[in-house]
């Protein structure tokens, strides 16, 4: 491969994010352009270069993703080499799995990788990239070998679609090409009786390192908002019509016509306490984190139902203004207890920005309290009933 074809590989792996707007929560697939450098075996004795690559991936749950991945370098050989100022191509197709530690939509996760493949060694330039003068070329200039992979790494979840992928890796390579046939039989330097002394250097297998920083760019739609509410059939005429206690509930339904103006009712028309429930409105991990303002971020995906659940709220406390509320922050069990109280009440405070921002007096806000673990809904042993411990509560003082 010429160095104009690496060239446009390096430059898909940097522009990978150019025409992008969290990875793994938008969808099962995703590609991930990589670059990086590629620290060869001495035994091989080329110079460290420049590596590229693009996978195309899969989540097959949560923690485990498989990446099917094409690598490419050119190495320069030393000057003390069997063959200085020359290089050497290494093309790799391979299959990678990667396990992922920590919790699903979590903006930092560590994880391990191992992966099987095959790879191509080819001559650049030389001697040994063209067959010799009147014959065929019989040296093992090129061919694949089978090789693998382990290593380690760790992804940082940029936005829902984006992230940044860290990665070093042992790549084992059973190469009899690098060092094969054609170095074995080439002089090195003359004997002190005018012969020469050749190369006993035929080798097979080595150990490189690859060292990488990528995108990942993750495809798929975010879950739909929920559905409207139907509208409600118009009452009929006559006593359907009417209102006398001005209550907002007809005389016909009316149980309690002589409501006081100003109470709120429920439906029958009697005196009934308004409650406005926050399930739903659920809180990533460890977030929001101090000095954090912006609710949108912090919330467990699918955020576009959360924020549906606030809004409703805010229309709830616009249509009866005389009621006042108390915001409560609940965290799970993992972490300190002081650090879960901290926590807690940064998840009341954020929801009571959220709404103020929209409109809803300060001086409704009767108190932002946080509770930290001490009021779990449900199991913490499990990782959806921690979730639904991550949430903020709005309790309702009628006047």
């Amino acid at each position: 491969m010429k160095r104009n074809a690496l060239s446009a590989l390096i430059a898909l792996s940097l522009l990978g994010g150019g025409a992008v707007a969290q990875a793994q929560d938008m969808g099962n697939w995703y590609i991930a352009p990589r670059i990086g450098a590629a620290i060869p075996d001495s035994n091989r004795e080329t110079d460290t270069s420049v590596w590229g690559g693009i996978g195309a991936g899969v989540w097959v749950n949560p923690n485990l993703a498989v990446d099917f991945e094409y690598g490419i370098n050119n190495a320069k050989f030393k000057n003390s080499s069997w063959r200085p100022h020359h290089e050497w191509e290494s093309t790799t197709l391979g299959v990678s799995a990667r396990w992922f530690f920590g919790e699903e939509g979590a903006q930092w996760r560590p994880y391990v990788m191992a992966g099987v493949g095959a790879q191509r060694h080819a001559a650049y330039s030389g001697f040994l990239s063209a067959p010799p003068p009147g014959g065929a070329m019989t040296t093992n200039a090129s061919g694949w070998d089978p090789m693998a992979t382990i290593g380690g790494g760790v992804q940082f979840n940029m936005s829902e679609r984006l992230a940044l992928r860290g990665e070093l890796a042992a790549r084992y390579d059973r190469d009899d090409n690098t060092r094969g046939s054609a170095s074995d039989s080439l002089p090195i330097r003359a004997s002190g009786n005018g012969g020469v002394t050749f190369r006993p250097s035929h080798k097979s297998g080595y150990v490189d390192a690859i060292l990488s920083v990528g995108l990942v760019y993750s495809f798929g739609e975010k879950a739909a908002a929920p559905a409207p509410v139907a509208a409600v059939t118009p009452p009929p005429p006559d006593c359907h019509t009417l209102d006398d206690d001005h209550d907002g509930v007809n005389n016909c339904d009316d149980r309690c016509p002589d409501t006081p103006a100003g109470t709120i009712v429920g439906p029958d028309g009697c005196p009934q306490k308004v409650v406005i429930d926050l399930r739903g409105v659920n809180f990533k991990f460890d977030r929001p984190k101090k000095g954090e303002h912006n609710i949108e971020p912090t919330l467990a995906v699918p955020t576009a139902d959360s924020i549906a659940i606030l809004d409703q709220a805010i229309d709830a406390l616009n249509r009866y203004p005389q009621i006042k509320v108390e915001l409560d922050g609940h965290t799970d069990s993992i972490g300190t207890e002081e650090y879960n109280q901290g926590l807690s009440e940064r998840r009341a405070q954020i929801v009571a920005d959220y709404l103020t921002s929209h409109g809803i007096g300060a001086d409704r806000i009767t108190a932002v309290k946080g509770f930290g673990e001490t009021q779990p809904i449900d199991t913490n042993a499990t990782k959806e009933g921690r979730a639904r411990n991550r949430r903020t509560e709005l309790k309702v003082e009628n006047p």
